[in-house]
């Protein structure tokens, strides 16, 4: 009997045979929370390439096994790309959060959140996105000139709250009576 038929009637049987010590093979070196998912996938593989099983049946027995550990190069390879990219993730985060100190900024982002949501929404945009007046515009579907207006009159609200404060506490903020000191400074803030 020969034939994709027989192929498989032939992977089946040493499979009845062997998989319990491919099982064993593989949560030997990847763990018993692994091995299963390594099992299914060397499983796979071996039914995809069924037309290569060989005839002897401790060849077939190694070819099993073969592909077993083809199966564990590949979860390595794959555990240690997975490692670098968390590690790449990681070193990013601690470069961007370790700009300012979680409450720099605070009266800033409270003077914002004070000013209505027109205003708020623009200065935000504008200083924590990074958007252009007219991008800012187009994206609260506003017209240029409105958005100008409305910036110039949330810059002056801002300026007023930012400087009563500044007298009654320390800010990390420095408000002087240069009248974009306060507002160049926005940028610096992160959003919370």
């Amino acid at each position: 009997m020969t034939g994709p038929r027989a192929n498989d009637q032939r992977l089946t049987r040493e499979l009845g045979e062997v998989m319990p010590a491919l099982l064993r093979f593989l949560e030997r070196r990847v763990g018993t929370d692994d091995a299963p998912d390594l099992l299914g996938e060397t499983l796979v593989v071996a039914w995809r390439r069924v037309a290569d099983l060989p005839e002897d049946a401790e060849d077939a027995r190694m070819w099993l096994f073969g592909i077993a550990r083809g199966t564990i190069l590949n979860h390595a390879r794959g555990e240690r790309r997975r490692l670098a990219l968390a590690q790449r993730i990681r070193q990013r985060l601690s470069i961007d959060n370790a700009s300012a100190p979680a409450d720099a900024g605070a009266d800033v982002r409270d003077a914002i959140d004070r000013l209505g949501d027109d205003f708020s929404d623009l200065i935000k945009l504008v200083h924590w996105d990074g958007f252009t007046l007219a991008e800012a515009g187009e994206l609260l579907g506003i017209p240029t000139t409105t958005a100008r207006s409305r910036y110039r009159r949330a810059r002056e609200e801002l300026r007023a709250t930012l400087g009563e404060g500044a007298a009654e506490e320390r800010s990390p903020i420095q408000v002087t009576d240069d009248s974009e000191s306060a507002l160049t400074r926005l940028g610096t803030v992160s959003p919370p």
